[in-house]
């Protein structure tokens, strides 16, 4: 059964920023494209960024520059480091992985706030 395993949400200040990390228990399963998604309160879920298992990454448009995602295969974890938070930032944040399913993870909350 693969389980995600999210860690590294907190509460920072505006500038600020954390790295978030998402660890896989999958055997030796690597998936095809890793992910962070977002949703804050009375929002739908969004995709903040994506990486494939060949390192081609995607990004939204707000965190452009700021955010950067990287994976390490051999471990089975995608990492997401945010710079430059901002209050619009706080969400709680999920990984998700993909191979022919999907797999969420049970989410880590980011609150940026002074």
């Amino acid at each position: 059964q693969v389980r995600l395993v999210e860690s590294g949400g907190g509460l920072v200040q505006p500038g600020g920023s954390l790295r978030l990390s998402c660890a896989a228990s999958a055997g030796a399963v690597v998936f095809t494209s890793m992910a962070w998604y977002r949703q804050a309160p009375g929002k739908p879920r969004e995709l903040v960024a994506s990486i494939t298992v060949g390192g081609s990454t995607n990004y939204a448009d707000s965190v452009k520059g700021r955010f950067t995602i990287s994976r390490d295969n051999a471990k089975n974890t995608v990492y997401l480091q945010m710079n430059s938070l901002k209050p619009d930032d706080t969400a709680v944040y999920y990984c998700n992985a993909r191979k022919i399913l999907q797999y969420w993870g049970q989410g880590t909350q980011v609150t940026v706030s002074s």
